[in-house]
């Protein structure tokens, strides 16, 4: 891949790419980034996100700054609104004392915040989603994403892969903490947002002692959302994880909550292959190299698959992943490793 720029264009000094959505919309806009460093390697290419979202940018070497702002709906308890302003207001000044020449707002639709966050900031320009053709087909978000290049003069570009960097610390405690030696394994992620890509737990359960019977000499790390379900900003699986762990008892499967993104990120450093559903654990499996089977319900499978990575795709009729069955997974995980 040789981003080029027209001679004729200069290569801007100052660059910031704001994304306020989920974990997932940063992640594919990873390739974006690895683009721009590519095509600009002098610049400063800074990142606005969410606070929540940062950690997928920790030590990332396609940024020189990591931004962050909290949305008022996020806000920590005694976290006042006012002083969320506030920070906010004043990381834009700063932004626009530095001379910002470009911003880029890579998701779709008007976003009215993230233009108002732009033109704070003292962008010399703004490119946005909005200003290029929509796709004639069917595009995975990393694609949309990347029709933005025309508009910023690069051309010759190909679709890379995401790319995050685990933290070594975190990776060395959950390493020593696993245990897992030098056995192949299996990271099993059952956390879902969505109802419809909830597979249920007997599921889980059951095809950890198939696998094991098959293969003694294969470990699995359990991953999920700690937290009870009924938290209405950050419903967990504390229950569903219990009921996994208490059906497999006396089997090599080890739990791993990760109360942090950061744990999360390294701990699915860890695994060989994983499963799950679809989500942001997922792109950030992707985005760590790990081949997996992904179970999609009521998502755009041909929008939000893994990307850059082997995988397996499980989408029944139905659009519920709880109408899968054991034996379907087990052979999308067989035909994975056959494939891999």
């Amino acid at each position: 891949m040789d981003p080029r720029a027209p001679a004729e264009q200069a290569a801007p000094r100052r660059v910031l790419v704001i994304r306020r959505d989920n974990i997932g919309d940063l992640v594919c806009t990873l390739p974006l980034l690895h683009v721009l460093r590519l095509a600009w390697p002098e610049a400063w290419i800074g990142a606005l996100v969410t606070r929540y979202n940062a950690e997928v940018l920790a030590g990332h070497p396609d940024v020189n700054a990591v931004l962050t702002y909290q949305k008022g709906k996020h806000r920590a308890p005694g976290e006042g609104l006012a002083g969320l302003l506030f920070e906010r207001a004043r990381q834009l000044w700063r932004l626009r004392r530095a001379g910002l020449d470009l911003v880029i707002l890579p998701a779709e639709g008007s976003q009215p915040s993230a233009q108002r966050m732009a033109r704070l900031a003292g962008a010399q320009r703004i490119v946005r989603q909005d200003d290029v053709l929509a796709p004639a087909g069917t595009l995975h978000e990393v694609e949309r994403v990347l029709r933005l290049l025309p508009a910023l003069g690069l051309t010759g570009v190909g679709a890379p892969a995401a790319h995050i960097v685990p933290r070594p610390e975190r990776v060395a405690v959950l390493r020593a903490r696993l245990a897992l030696g030098q056995h192949r394994v299996l990271g099993l992620h059952i956390s879902a947002r969505k109802p419809s890509q909830r597979w249920p737990a007997e599921h889980f359960a059951a095809l950890v002692r198939r696998l094991h019977g098959a293969d003694p000499a294969l470990r699995f790390v359990l991953f999920w959302a700690p937290g009870a379900a009924d938290n209405k900003l950050h419903p967990g699986d504390d229950d569903k994880a219990a009921a996994i762990l208490a059906a497999c008892a006396g089997l090599p499967l080890v739990p791993c909550p990760t109360d942090t993104l950061a744990d999360l990120i390294a701990g699915l450093s860890l695994v060989d292959r994983l499963l799950c559903s679809d989500g942001g654990h997922m792109h950030l499996a992707a985005a760590l190299g790990k081949p997996m089977v992904c179970l999609f319900g009521k998502s755009d499978a041909a929008r939000w698959a893994p990307w850059g990575v082997p995988h397996r795709l499980l989408q029944p009729a139905s659009l519920d992943v709880s109408d899968l069955t054991v034996n379907d997974v087990s052979q999308a995980l067989e035909n994975l490793a056959a494939g891999d």
